[in-house]
């Protein structure tokens, strides 16, 4: 005989952690807010503010897709109550198998949501601008830094974010010293800081022809892209503008004009650079984005206690500081040294199937 008990058991989880998470994701006001800013799209002129009406069509698609999102699945639980008492009333062998696979798909897309209820971080719904830096190594460090690069970028086609190129500067031989890219999308920083810190890697090498084992180090920086903070006003008299060329051996990363941007914060030392955009004054605007998220992340660090809330302690870029282990040889693992999550599949994680990691962190972070 067909028993749904522990089945129902779950249901009941299922539901009272959706009633939570209405109000953790203040569905009820998010629909008001929602209404306010669709009358607001239909008023006349709304569209000769592009900046502003852009700003506000992203509210209205991160309102809709939470309240989508979260109906959605509040709907399936209460639809699953009564496929469980049809198929116990069946007694189908064959529908009980099936429908217990997918509450279990069911029930993760809900823990899913309550991860992203969590994200309720002072930057956490924001864009993020992310640094690559290869670490000790020489050529090899440069490979993985270009390795994660790729990683990164998968991982966030996956998520549907946008992603864009700020600064890149090439290896001496093979993959690159250092890169600065954007990516943009619903609560991307809020996921990528998970991701700050250095990563490790171990493999057979492809440029040592004696085939010997190697470890490689990159560190990732990862901070909020903080456009309106009344709190940071810059004197134009405490920074330093230096044009440069762009750099690269080639292709995309060539500029032949002094459009690039470097910006010095004289009181600090914070310095930022843009060369990838189409003209100086672009990479100028950029750069001092740049600037003022990390003087707003050096304001948050020294208010808080731990300095782990936004940017993180990178530490120095070798053994022993990782977060991370990347290993290809002599047998295949990926280790979160904070979490102790593992993954075997080298290959999958390399190709952007990251997301188990960050949840795994901001479950316990």
């Amino acid at each position: 005989m067909i028993d749904f008990y522990y089945q129902y058991q779950t249901l009941d989880r299922l539901k009272a952690t959706l009633n939570t998470l209405k109000e953790a994701l203040d569905i009820d006001s998010r629909k008001k807010e929602l209404s306010e800013l669709e009358a607001l799209q239909e008023k006349e002129g709304f569209w000769n503010d592009i900046e502003n009406a852009q700003k506000v069509n992203r509210q209205i698609n991160a309102h809709r897709k939470k309240i989508d999102r979260f109906e959605d699945l509040d709907n399936r639980v209460k639809e699953f109550y009564q496929l469980l008492e049809l198929i116990e009333e069946m007694q189908d062998e064959e529908e009980a198998q099936k429908a217990s696979k997918e509450l279990t798909v069911l029930e993760k897309e809900v823990n899913d949501l309550r991860i992203e209820a969590l994200l309720k971080g002072k930057y956490d719904n924001l864009d993020a601008i992310l640094t690559l830096h290869a670490g000790a190594g020489g050529t090899e460090a440069q490979d993985w830094a270009d390795m994660l690069y790729r990683m990164y970028t998968r991982y966030a086609e996956r998520k549907g974010y946008q992603i864009k190129e700020l600064d890149f500067l090439d290896g001496d031989e093979a993959g690159i010293k250092s890169v600065t890219f954007q990516i943009s999308g619903e609560n991307a920083y809020g996921y990528l800081k998970a991701e700050k810190g250095v990563h490790r890697l171990v493999r057979i090498s492809p440029f040592d022809a004696n085939k010997r084992r190697h470890t490689s180090f990159a560190s990732l920086e990862v901070m909020p892209i903080i456009e309106d903070n009344e709190e940071i006003k810059i004197n134009p008299d405490e920074i330093r503008v230096d044009t440069y060329r762009s750099g690269g051996a080639g292709g995309q990363h060539v500029n032949k004009t002094d459009s690039a941007i470097r910006i010095t914060h004289l009181p600090t030392g914070i310095v930022v650079q843009c060369q990838n955009e189409r003209s100086q004054l672009q990479n100028k605007e950029t750069a001092m984005k740049m600037l003022i998220s990390k003087l707003a992340e050096k304001r948050e660090r020294e208010k808080l206690e731990e300095s782990q809330s936004i940017k993180g302690d990178l530490k120095k870029i070798e053994w022993g500081s990782q977060i991370r282990s990347y290993v290809f040889c002599p047998y295949t693992l990926v280790k979160d040294h904070r979490t102790g999550f593992e993954n075997t599949d080298v290959n999958a994680v390399m190709d952007g199937d990251i997301e188990d990691f960050i949840l795994e962190y901001l479950k316990r972070s």
